[in-house]
């Protein structure tokens, strides 16, 4: 297998866990245990699960695995690849230097795994979309919408206009009046902020291109967009399920605007050059 298919293994599991019962969630807890390994028995996942032996090899299929033998084999592999152990929760009693190394060491984990299941076809179509579009507009709320905003705000400097909407109300006005030609992103770690949902299905009803940026595949926000990217990160106790994942998503929007540029790079070069000069007045000498 190769090494890039080897990160995406318990990205994937962790995309799907949403879609899952409660059964289902203790069997996939049970199997990303770093303990789970080529020993490990049916039997001993279906005790740690208490759950059905059936209901283990169920599972494993419900991943994408043609059943437990070739589950406990990739997921194996995966747990033997040095980022898998990247991830620790933080501590009461840890020290600043352990703090510092296991926040950025998570960061690193989000983004290795999430560049491990990228499909490149789909992050090609959103940048020809964004480049060819007529207007674009983002919609997030809270962390999602600072995600969105840093994103607007590189686009302007290659004079690729796009406006950012982070008000419920705002975002279905904004949905109702594009139409084909046009951009709606949405960005929902969750997946789940219906103010983010309503404006996209509008959006995409409305003629417009719809685009998901998420941290969950099975998400109901990717079921009313055309393309979806979607970030991976362990979720934390103390930092929020989405701290990595942001980093995570910062990334991927750091390369669609690179790709972007790189779609009309001279132009791109001289605003980079004008808007720069515009605010350079601004910075203390």
């Amino acid at each position: 297998m190769l090494q890039r298919d080897l990160y995406a293994v318990g990205a994937r599991i962790r995309m799907l866990q949403p879609t899952l019962t409660e059964l289902e969630g203790r069997v996939v807890e049970a199997l990303l245990q770093p303990s789970f390994g080529p020993e490990t028995s049916l039997k001993d996942i279906s005790s740690a699960a208490d759950a059905s032996e059936a209901m283990i090899v169920k599972t494993a299929k419900k991943l994408g695995f043609s059943g437990f033998r070739d589950c406990r084999a990739r997921l194996g592999e995966y747990h033997s690849l040095p980022s898998t152990s990247l991830h620790q929760e933080v501590r009461p009693t840890d020290s600043s230097v352990q703090i510092l190394s296991k926040v950025f060491n998570t960061a690193i984990q989000a983004i290795q795994e999430t560049l491990a299941i990228i499909d490149v076809k789909i992050f090609e179509r959103v940048v020809q979309s964004l480049f060819d579009a007529r207007n674009r507009d983002l919609y997030g709320v809270g962390g999602s919408a600072q995600i969105a905003k840093d994103v607007s705000h590189k686009f302007l400097r290659i004079g690729v206009r796009s406006a950012v909407y982070d008000d419920a109300h705002m975002m279905l006005m904004s949905a109702s009046l594009l139409g084909r030609g046009d951009i709606a992103i949405g960005f929902s770690h969750s997946g789940r902020t219906t103010a983010v949902i309503d404006a996209l299905r509008l959006a995409r009803e409305s003629g417009a291109t719809t685009i998901a940026i998420t941290n969950f595949a099975g998400s109901p926000l990717t079921k009313v967009a055309e393309l979806v990217l979607c970030s991976t990160a362990r979720g934390s106790p103390l930092l929020g399920e989405n701290a990595a994942a942001r980093v995570a998503q910062l990334n991927i929007l750091d390369a669609i605007f690179a790709a972007l540029a790189q779609k009309d790079y001279e132009s791109a070069e001289d605003n980079l050059r004008r808007t720069s000069q515009a605010v350079r007045s601004k910075r203390e000498k």
